[in-house]
């Protein structure tokens, strides 16, 4: 069988890796891919707006299995347009259509539906410019802190946490005046849950699912979690405290729940579901939805899962129980090296070297690309380096031996991933 995969970021080069695995897969392509993709499968450049270009690429190679793995052309109902095609009936594609992807694209919409299913979440008020006056009395109504969040995709950086009054409200002008486009027209405000986040993922047909590893991640730029929101600069899996009763709550409160909701609202799902949580006060709590895997949680469970994850997929797709997933009992750890300026604006085209020392890690390109024999910058999040051990705190200290190998211009990452609950 050969494999499309649609992406470009880390996640696609983590999923490529294993995919390659498996026995039944021959190519693996990427669109459009990295140049960590380049050099272990075949890129290619498919505009991931043109279904029809997409549709006759899949025909030409005879690709079995598509795998959409970014959020924007899944919320865009890519899926849909390729099932739609007749010529596409016997392949498979994994990805929620546009109804199920509404879990990310629309933070009112995910709220809505989890106070309509009884998911415990924070409580909520949204706004737009029309009613702007209203939702700064309603932030002068209580203290801090307080989080806005864009109403729809954002790169991962649409979320804004402010301390006190005066910035939320300078916030929410600044949001639903254009802050992050047209993502941010309208404003969701949350009430502030103090707790430690992580993240679990499903694979699911909607109905049946199957548990990944877990992860947690660290979104923002500055050690000890400090300054703005990235796409994420790091993950660590497992989380030491997702067992026991936390463990059964989220099954029984969340998970479960979810899949119910999605039949009973006739919203056909096929494909990952992304549970962005926190423990709060030792429950609980969903932050947020994501319609298919995280970046840089991807680089942190993909190494773990021990079994075919091909399998796995193929008897979603097909609705037909498939083996238990099999994951490994050691720890990963996943870093992110950035360019300089990131989140914000940042140059490209530096060249990387040192990538041929990394020894006993994996490295996952994201914004890379190749000129000639060079591997050059080419966004703000570069690479991962993801490491296993049998100790979490051994699997951290490999991810950072490696990356003190690495050197471009600019180069910049956390040097605290995973010590806020290793310690």
């Amino acid at each position: 069988m050969d494999v499309l995969i649609l992406g470009s970021g880390g996640r696609e080069h983590a999923l490529c890796t294993k995919v390659q695995h498996s026995k039944i897969v021959e190519n693996v392509w990427v669109s459009p891919g990295n140049a960590g993709t380049e050099m272990t499968a075949k890129n290619v450049d498919l505009p991931l707006k043109d279904a029809k270009a997409i549709r006759n690429f899949i025909v030409k190679e005879n690709i079995g299995l598509v795998i959409i793995g970014p959020e924007a052309p899944l919320a865009e109902g890519l899926a849909d347009q390729l099932q739609a095609f007749q010529e596409l009936n016997e392949v498979r594609i994994l990805g929620p259509g546009k109804s199920g992807a509404r879990l990310e694209g629309s933070k009112s919409f995910a709220k809505e539906f989890m106070f309509k299913y009884q998911i415990p979440t924070a409580q909520y008020r949204e706004f737009t410019l029309d009613n702007l006056e209203e939702g700064i009395r309603y932030l002068e109504s209580y203290p801090g802190p307080y989080v806005l969040k864009a109403d729809g995709l954002a790169a991962g950086k649409g979320v804004i946490i402010s301390e006190n009054t005066a910035e939320a409200k300078k916030s929410l002008s600044e949001m639903l005046e254009g802050q992050f486009g047209a993502a941010s027209k309208k404003v969701v405000v949350e009430e502030f849950l103090d707790g430690t986040e992580f993240s679990v993922f499903i694979l699911t047909d909607g109905i049946n699912y199957q548990l990944l590893p877990e992860a947690k991640d660290y979104k923002r730029i500055g050690e000890g979690d400090t300054g703005p929101n990235t796409g994420g600069m790091g993950s660590i899996s497992p989380v030491p405290f997702f067992k026991g009763e936390l463990k059964e709550r989220l099954i029984k409160e969340i998970v479960e729940p979810t899949l119910v909701g999605l039949q009973k609202e006739k919203i056909p799902y096929c494909g990952f579901i992304f549970f962005g949580l926190i423990n709060h006060r030792g429950a609980p709590k969903v932050i947020e939805y994501n319609c298919r895997l995280g970046d840089p949680e991807t680089q942190a469970i993909l190494p773990r899962i021990d079994s075919d994850l091909v399998s796995h997929i193929i008897s979603v797709i097909d609705g037909k129980p498939g083996p238990e997933m099999q994951i490994s009992p050691n720890s990963s750890a996943a870093v992110i090296a950035a360019s300089e300026g990131y989140p914000g604006s940042v140059e490209k085209g530096k060249p990387i070297s040192g990538l041929e020392d990394i020894s006993d890690s994996y490295v996952f390109h994201a914004g890379t690309k190749m000129e000639g024999k060079q591997i050059m910058t080419n966004g703000g999040r570069v690479l991962a380096i993801s490491s296993l051990a049998k100790k979490p705190e051994e699997a951290v200290a490999k991810s950072y031996e490696n990356m003190n190998k690495i050197c471009y211009e600019g180069i910049t990452y956390r040097k605290d991933i995973g010590k806020d609950i290793l310690n």
